[in-house]
């Protein structure tokens, strides 16, 4: 996601919203840097209130929410509020039916991107995993950028119910062979049974996969939420006060709706529930509400400028980070395993270490205007 991509545009594609940006840099961020940060400070104490935030950075198992369950969806909102202001940009100034195809080859190249994230084609073909987070992330941009070009409002509000209210209904009525109905157990739900019969290769689950086919039409849903958000931004006589009101309203409200959609369709990031879209999408948008008045009604910005490196480059470091040890990197420079003579210290000093090096990377890229575009 960076400079041109689906997913994020650079910073200068709308300068009046940096809170975008880095919103976008703080959840690339919280993926590849905030679980060590919190391992190394785990390694320390085994208080409580250690414990806790510990907890909230790993997934939960299955049902529930934790702050690690709101990575992907909280991306995939940024891509909707992000198709906004470049979709209308690319239409004013090449046509619709050039910004199609744009978003077509834009689409086409981060799914590509994203088989090879997971080993492409070094790997038996049985191996190769054809769904994952940017897969995910490119088909729900593809299909909302062609709504977001063809429909009104309306059209999408209606689209966006639909897709929960449809997903509800399918994972609720339709039958799952040996379990039944309103089966949402894992391995026994109409999405895992759809994923174990027709989704071919490498799947993350065994049998089924947490990005896999039925699902993705929720995740749509979230894409859909992010559009509404950039479309409140975007609107010229609406004031910068009432905006954050209205976001942070639609927050509470999808939160509370989710939640209590939860008593019969739980929260469960794994099959992207409807009420999970809903939970996910609501937390989305209070987090904008805070960020959109911090950084661009405050101008509080002195201290998001590492978020702002990451956020125009996330496709790269995302990538890099898998590709790169930067680890090893760090090691070389606190002199390998520290752990013998800083003790519990060890492990926090070298993630700390590894951070840095991860963001003098990206800063280089920045003042270079290194952005990798697809």
């Amino acid at each position: 996601m960076v400079a041109e991509t689906p997913a994020a545009e650079p910073q200068t594609s709308n300068p009046r919203f940096v809170s975008i940006d880095v919103m976008r840099g703080i959840d690339m961020f919280w993926i590849i840097g905030a679980q060590g940060l919190i391992g190394g400070l785990r390694s320390l104490s085994n208080s409580g209130a250690v414990k806790f935030v510990a907890d909230q950075f790993e997934h939960k198992p299955w049902e529930g929410f934790h702050l690690e369950d709101l990575g992907l969806p909280l991306f995939i909102f940024i891509v909707g509020v992000s198709v906004v202001f470049s979709v209308n940009r690319s239409i004013k100034r090449s046509g619709r039916k050039a910004t199609v195809k744009r978003a077509c080859r834009r689409a086409v190249l981060l799914y590509i991107l994203g088989i090879f994230y997971y080993g492409g084609f070094s790997t038996p073909l049985s191996n190769i995993r054809l769904v994952g987070v940017l897969q995910r992330i490119a088909i729900c941009y593809l299909l909302t950028a062609m709504l977001f070009c063809y429909a009104n409002i309306k059209t999408l509000i209606a689209v966006c119910v639909m897709l929960l209210v449809g997903y509800w209904a399918l994972m609720t009525f339709v039958p799952v062979p040996g379990y039944g109905r309103a089966n949402f157990a894992e391995g026994k739900n109409l999405a895992n049974y759809l994923d174990k019969q027709y989704l071919p290769l490498r799947q993350e689950s065994g049998d089924h996969d947490p990005e896999g086919l039925l699902s993705t039409l929720p995740a749509i849903a979230t894409c859909l939420m992010g559009v509404f958000a950039g479309l409140l931004l975007d609107d010229k006589n609406i004031s910068d006060e009432a905006k954050v009101f209205y976001l942070a309203a639609a927050g509470v409200a999808g939160i509370a709706a989710g939640w209590i959609w939860a008593l019969q369709f739980p929260v469960i990031k794994k099959i992207w529930t409807s009420s999970f879209a809903l939970v996910a999408g609501g937390y989305s948008s209070l987090l904008l509400a805070l960020a959109y008045q911090v950084l661009d009604i405050w101008k509080f910005q002195w201290w998001a400028q590492p978020f702002i490196w990451i956020g125009v480059n996330p496709i790269t470091i995302y990538l890099a980070a898998n590709f790169i040890d930067f680890g090893a990197l760090a090691q070389l420079f606190v002199g390998g395993d520290i752990n013998h003579y800083l003790g519990p210290y060890g492990q926090l000093v070298q993630v700390v270490v590894t951070v840095m090096i991860e963001l003098l990377f990206l800063y280089f890229l920045y003042r270079r205007k290194i952005f990798l575009r697809v």
